[in-house]
């Protein structure tokens, strides 16, 4: 298959630079799998309207921290621009991060971080993926430290420039509101939506929450450069699935009852497990870097709720895997010709 296959024109007015003035004012477009099947436009509110009692919503509980952190080399004047993406496997303590610098990353440069909270000394480097593997010095929480001095990490189609008011904003709204595993450099975009106030609608249904953590990467933006689907390899990401979440899940397909997963992470999670344990939701801890691509058959997932993706990604790939590639793609089209808005701040579609 090929990744052109899966590609269209957005018009650059159409891309969210900012969220919608409240959370749950999104618009939400409805597409049902079932061939023929019409579409709708409605609104993130009306989503409850589509749970019945016994469905199962899961949501990825992971919190975006301020991952990007500015300053200087130590022994020049010269600029560095660090995103820390998670933990390093290969050096105790260590972090590995995506670094913008002009200068090679030669082991025992240090970076000035955060006013000179933070120094971060370059242990090694992987060729393969760009990442710099960076052993830390600061004070008190390295979390709360950047959060402090950092940035949020917004992806780069949303346009923030030096001293940007609206840096103030990302900091709220480029966060779910039941985001308490900390460990994302991109937020899960389809719960953005969601306020309180919709989820205790959700909970008035007769419908269930459940949560799984997915630690967004960087990867989730890094664009297929091969000329077939096939050939490309997606990034691993840690992930799991807690005990009661798996319990209720088994609950859920027992009683007959629907899993509606919010976002394509959520998705990933629960497919990657039901994958490893014959099609069944097992609490699990690991990483995931399943690659969900037309066809498919959905293991886990009833019914699926995310935003609209970039031309050409592994998330619009998910997106035909579940609707249908035709279907999905003249979806995308309707919502450009009903001026939706687009990727992390845009509006959503409900696939059932």
């Amino acid at each position: 298959m090929l990744v052109s296959d899966f590609d269209y024109e957005l018009p650059p007015e159409l891309i969210a630079q900012t969220p919608p003035e409240k959370r749950g004012g999104s618009r939400m477009m409805v597409l049902p799998r079932a061939p023929g099947g019409a579409i709708r436009h409605c609104s993130i509110a009306d989503f409850p309207s589509f749970l019945a009692p016994g469905d199962l919503v899961v949501f990825n509980d992971t919190r975006v921290f301020s991952a990007r952190a500015e300053g200087r080399w130590e022994d020049t004047p010269g600029r560095v621009e660090v995103l820390f993406v998670e933990p390093s496997a290969v050096h105790p303590g260590a972090w590995t991060a995506l670094c913008k610098s002009s200068r090679p990353m030669k082991p025992g440069r240090v970076a000035v971080l955060a006013g000179g909270a933070l120094r971060a000394t370059v242990v090694g480097k992987d060729d393969a993926t760009g990442r710099v593997e960076f052993s830390l010095a600061y004070d008190g929480d390295f979390f709360e430290l950047l959060d402090r001095t950092g940035t949020p990490p917004v992806p780069p189609y949303i346009k923030r420039g030096p001293g940007d008011p609206r840096v103030a904003l990302d900091r709220e709204r480029y966060q779910t509101v039941y985001a308490r595993e900390t460990g994302a450099v991109a937020a899960p975009t389809a719960g953005l939506h969601f306020s309180e106030e919709l989820l205790r609608r959700i909970d008035e249904t007769g419908a269930r929450r459940a949560f799984v953590t997915l630690h967004v990467g960087p990867g989730t933006f890094r664009p297929v450069k091969t000329d077939t689907v096939e050939a490309h390899v997606m990034d691993s990401e840690r992930c799991e699935v807690p005990e009661e979440t798996a319990r209720l899940w088994r609950e859920t397909r027992e009683k007959g009852g629907r899993v509606f997963a919010v976002g394509s992470t959520s998705v990933r999670t629960l497919e990657t497990v039901a994958a490893a344990h014959d099609g069944r939701v097992e609490a699990w801890r690991g990483r995931s870097s399943i690659f969900i691509y037309p066809p498919y058959r959905f293991l886990a997932v009833d019914a699926m709720l995310t935003n609209f993706h970039l031309p050409r990604s592994t998330l619009l790939m998910m997106v035909s895997a579940f609707a249908g590639r035709e279907r999905a793609m003249a979806a995308y089209e309707a919502a450009i010709a009903a001026r939706y808005r687009f990727y992390s701040y845009g509006d959503c579609m409900l696939m059932l």
